[in-house]
């Protein structure tokens, strides 16, 4: 590993300690502030110095509680979410040991607030500490500073996406110096120093991924390689026995059991939340197309949902009455349908089985701003809290896109579709529909409560940039 990363490595303990500090300083002037003193007297005696003295003490058990939870890992590559994940529940593991200790031990300790607002001020804190320090280390990958230098070994077609991928992401810190076919000893030797190899071709030549393996051993050079189709597939998996013989069961999602619940909670809360928060434009945006357009107000669009169940999707009604089609509006006829046809076909900015028509002359006034700002799908938060959705998942498609997926398209279809979801944070319209299979699949496979949060906080950004909008 390059100087530089175990530099960042080490960086982050001492980082993680003066955090802890901070959140457990934060937490005892919060505690005697005018605020909470009013609400609540001080009635225990602790001064300013034995706190410093607990504190300090605290924070190194609390660090090696991190050290165990596997947040000082030196792989370069490790998600965000995933360490902010492990902080979370470090920090939670810190708190029920310091709960078990004053429980066990019979302190008297009179301040159930510090440690609480210690607790949860710790798990802001870090989170904000190791984000900075991924800031700075994106930061000096942009300036050139502890690139990775990198030869990609592979097919043509596999290589050149990753390399692109890799240019595009200076964050994740390669320099792609070059790229071969084949493995060839005397090529990599004349590119010069190589921090490391990424074998691109795993269904390639065995001799060549070995001598590409023995190469990198006996160069000290890093080596990688993607992973073929069985084990992409089967990143979730779940290992029982039936009389003492091991079953494997491949796993779509990791969102079964519990998390399963979890979300759904969530959707429940969040839905809630959303229809009163958004419910004075939901009025305005309602008087508006009956104004414009009269009634009615709203859209019912058929859906697939998960394994294939159909239901309505509301939205605002954004186009002209006459040219809207759908059971709703029966008595438009095959004209309506006949003339999306030949909107498709000439307008369609989308290649497969979804169509998104641009330039759509059918689409009202009132309807282009609510379409442009994604005011006319805020009614699908009645279809997250009837649970047909989820506030984060796959976009959903009609029944006659549906009917055109390949096999590969309908690991879509695997969970609940989103009112948001990976696609929609990263590109929207712009996307082709393979790009958006490829990112809601990583999605279902990878799925955790984070992730949807992340989500759910970059959406609103998203859309008032306006990326991709239509």
């Amino acid at each position: 590993m390059k100087r530089f990363e175990l530099a960042f490595a080490f960086l982050q303990l001492p980082v993680d300690y003066l955090m802890l500090i901070l959140a457990g300083f934060t937490a005892y002037y919060l505690r005697f502030s005018t605020f909470f003193t009013e609400i609540r007297p001080v009635i225990f005696k602790l001064s300013i110095g034995d706190y410093t003295t607990i504190l300090t003490l605290v924070a190194v058990g609390w660090v090696v509680i991190f050290a165990f939870a596997g947040l000082y890992s030196t792989n370069p590559n490790r998600k965000l979410s995933n360490e902010i994940n492990k902080v979370i529940l470090a920090c939670s593991t810190g708190f029920a040991a310091i709960t078990i200790y004053v429980f066990f031990t019979l302190q008297k300790f009179d301040s159930r607030f510090l440690v609480l607002a210690g607790g949860v001020l710790a798990m802001v804190y870090v989170s904000v500490g190791r984000i900075a320090i991924r800031l700075f280390k994106i930061l000096c990958y942009k300036f050139g500073l502890g690139l990775r230098k990198t030869v990609i070994i592979g097919t043509e077609e596999i290589a050149e996406k990753i390399k692109i991928a890799l240019n595009e992401k200076s964050y994740f810190g390669y320099k792609i110096i070059g790229y071969l076919k084949h493995f060839d000893a005397q090529k990599l030797s004349a590119l010069g120093k190589i921090d490391e190899i990424i074998f691109a071709d795993p269904k390639g030549n065995e001799n060549d991924a070995f001598s590409a393996i023995d190469y990198a051993n006996e160069k000290h050079i890093t080596f990688k390689y993607s992973a073929d189709l069985f084990a992409t597939i089967s990143s979730n998996i779940a290992i029982s026995t039936i009389t003492g013989i091991p079953i494997i069961e491949m796993r779509r999602t990791r969102l079964i059991g519990w998390w399963k619940i979890g979300k759904r909670m969530m959707d429940i809360i969040g839905s809630i939340f959303l229809i009163i928060l958004f419910s004075p434009l939901f009025i305005l945006s309602a008087l508006i197309i009956y104004l414009e357009t009269g009634a009615p107000i709203f859209y019912k669009n058929e859906r697939v949902g998960r394994e294939g169940e159909k239901f309505f999707a509301y939205k605002f009604r954004s186009m002209y009455q006459k040219f809207c089609t759908g059971a709703q509006f029966n008595k438009n006829g095959t004209n309506a349908l006949k003339l999306e046809d030949d909107l498709i076909k000439k307008q369609s900015i989308k290649a497969g089985p979804v169509y998104k028509i641009k330039d759509d002359p059918r689409v009202t006034k009132f309807g282009r701003f609510i379409r442009k700002w994604s005011v006319d799908e805020l009614p699908q938060f009645w279809n997250v809290f009837l649970g047909q959705m989820s506030l984060v998942g796959p976009r959903p498609h009609q029944p006659r896109e549906v009917a055109k997926y390949a096999k590969h398209h309908k690991i879509v279809l695997a969970i609940k579709p989103g009112v948001t979801g990976m696609a929609q944070i990263s590109g929207r319209s712009d996307l082709s529909f393979e790009d958006e299979v490829k990112l809601d699949a990583f999605y279902i496979e990878n799925w955790n409560l984070l992730i949807d949060l992340i989500i759910l906080i970059k959406t609103p950004f998203v859309v008032l940039r306006r990326k991709g909008a239509w």
